[in-house]
């Protein structure tokens, strides 16, 4: 029996496909060589389990019912710095120019061998890891790690949603500058999912709440939005 190739043992990937039977492919080629897979068979059911633990790379394919691969692709790269190769059962030059202009590292037709598909998925997450630069943002107490997208009060980890380290990157990004509800809506929500007023009262609440004493800082500014207060006292 061979034995496993463990070169990206603990690396996440997420398989967004409607056919089963290319899921366990699939997930087979990438398991014998160390990776930790999750396999989601339309677009709603991949966003969930993405935003639930972000996955390493996603082999995403461009028919998808609920949420079509190209709109998952735009949403995803609006959000994250993710890898994603995508796949398709359509010969369409089109299909591969609008994955690639809404931000797909690169395309795969189906039928395809599970090696190339191997090798293509290296490739992305490759260029990705040469491309990456650790980047720590710091204000007082509060800091961030964007590369381990990782947020702490102290040396302490806080316990953020995605949406909350959005927010808490913003403001960080952006000392002193006040958001309006609408501007906060556009760079973090984006425009494409509705979202009350309330929904972003109440997320900013409750991300003061984590940042404990420091939640000062973050200011409600009247009439306007919020605001991050980058000189402490």
């Amino acid at each position: 029996m061979a034995t496993p190739n463990q070169d990206h043992k603990g690396q996440r990937v997420l398989v967004v496909d409607d056919e089963e039977d290319i899921c366990d492919i699939v997930r087979l080629q990438l398991e014998e060589h160390g990776f930790i897979v999750q396999v989601a068979h339309n677009g709603l059911e991949g966003w969930q389990k993405l935003e639930r633990q972000l996955p390493d790379a996603v082999i995403l394919d461009v028919m998808l019912p609920g949420l079509s691969g190209i709109d998952f692709c735009k949403k995803l790269k609006g959000k994250y710095d993710i890898p994603v190769l995508m796949i398709s059962a359509r010969s369409e030059e089109t299909d591969a120019v609008v994955g690639l202009e809404v931000g797909a590292d690169d395309y795969i037709r189906k039928p395809f061998s599970p090696r190339e598909l191997l090798a293509r998925l290296r490739a992305v997450m490759r260029r990705k890891n040469q491309k990456e630069v650790v980047e720590i943002l710091t204000t007082g107490r509060i800091q961030i790690d964007t590369t381990a997208h990782r947020a702490t009060v102290d040396g302490n980890p806080i316990d953020l949603t995605p949406l909350e380290y959005d927010l808490l990157r913003l403001f960080l990004e952006n000392p002193d500058v006040a958001f309006s509800r609408d501007r906060l809506l556009d760079r973090v929500w984006g425009r494409t999912v509705y979202v009350s007023d309330r929904t972003i009262d109440v997320n900013m609440k409750r991300l003061r709440e984590k940042l404990g004493p420091e939640k000062f800082r973050i200011e409600t500014v009247r009439g306007v939005g919020y605001r991050f207060n980058g000189k402490p006292e």
